[in-house]
């Protein structure tokens, strides 16, 4: 048994070795000119705290970590679900130096906008991790459980007010879907949608909201110290290492996982789009990463070519489903 520790710790520090060096390499060989390799910046299309905005700076630390860019930047576009970055950023027709953080959210708050932006028009990257949703309260709340909530919400919905992301996003929908499976209307929930998760927290900590529905990693710490109070999580089973129930096995039908990749500007070459691909992939197979994943509570769901636009093309689908039928 010892032995064969060491041989697969041998192995792993070998590919690790294998995989920054190729880094290294491939950011050097850029040199002076403009690519990808030499300055790369990544949009986050939220305000700074959210979601969108942790996933693209830890993106950037674990691109760091191995050398595959020289220097990567993040920058903020906040708004309307992401698609005001989207609506700028199809304009930035072949720029090659860029990509945007997607997901989730902006497939909801595309198809509830109907905007004229849509991920048609952009070249997708990889699908990298999905994140889930949890319903959270004030420590201070007189609601101890996810019962306990439901009774307050089913006497009175639109009294309720319930603080999430943008409409449209996973928060949002996810509101929608637990109404509906306990009798609520999804039109009478007062639900209040602000453009990043930092906005959200600070209404729920003020007592502004009765609850707040949220990426987990974005209260995980409030709840950690008690200041928040978790009463159900959207995965499918508990996450490892998180003491909080699903909302299936107490009873409510209501699984919705928020998923995080990556796209590029239109109009880019073959060969820039798989630089792209080639950055994201070697990122994603660093140790930064894998912490990443662990620390954020993130599920690794890595997809790249036909296999994420069919994924996406799945996604628009099913989203577009839910928000008719839940009446957004």
């Amino acid at each position: 048994m010892v032995n064969k520790r060491i041989v697969g710790k041998t192995i792993y520090a070998v590919a690790v070795v294998a995989i920054t060096g190729l880094a290294l390499t491939n950011a050097a060989s850029s040199g002076g000119e403009s690519s990808a390799r030499n300055k790369l910046v990544l949009m986050a299309p939220a305000s700074p705290g959210g979601g969108w905005d942790g996933f693209a700076r830890e993106s950037q630390q674990a691109m760091k970590s191995i050398g595959a860019v020289n220097n990567v930047q993040v920058t903020n576009v906040p708004g309307a679900g992401g698609t005001i970055g989207l609506s700028q950023f199809v304009q930035m027709t072949g720029r090659h130096d860029m990509m945007m953080v997607t997901g989730g959210v902006m497939v909801g708050a595309i198809e509830l906008a109907n905007s004229e932006s849509t991920l048609d028009d952009v070249e997708l990257v990889a699908r990298l991790a999905d994140d889930y949703a949890a319903l959270v309260v004030p420590a201070s709340s007189e609601i101890q459980t996810l019962d306990d909530f439901i009774e307050v919400w089913q006497e009175d919905p639109g009294g309720t007010s319930i603080a999430g992301g943008s409409l449209g996003s996973i928060d949002h929908l996810l509101t929608g879907l637990v109404a509906q499976k306990i009798g609520i209307d999804p039109a009478d929930t007062n639900y209040i949608a602000y453009s990043g998760g930092g906005e959200a927290l600070t209404s729920m900590l003020a007592g502004t909201t009765v609850g707040g529905m949220s990426g987990y990693n974005e209260v995980a710490d409030q709840i950690e110290v008690g200041t928040l109070r978790a009463l159900a999580i959207s995965s499918e089973e508990r996450l490892p290492g998180v003491d909080v129930p699903t909302f299936a096995e107490l009873g409510v039908d209501a699984v919705m996982a928020n998923w995080r990749g990556f796209v590029a500007a239109p109009g880019i070459t073959d060969s820039e789009k798989q630089e792209f691909v080639d950055i994201v992939t070697e990122f994603r197979d660093s140790e930064q990463w894998r912490d990443a994943l662990e620390r954020n509570n993130w599920t690794d769901s890595f997809m790249i070519g036909e296999e994420f636009a069919d994924f996406v093309e799945a996604e628009i689908e099913t989203t577009a489903g839910i928000i008719e039928g839940l009446g957004l």
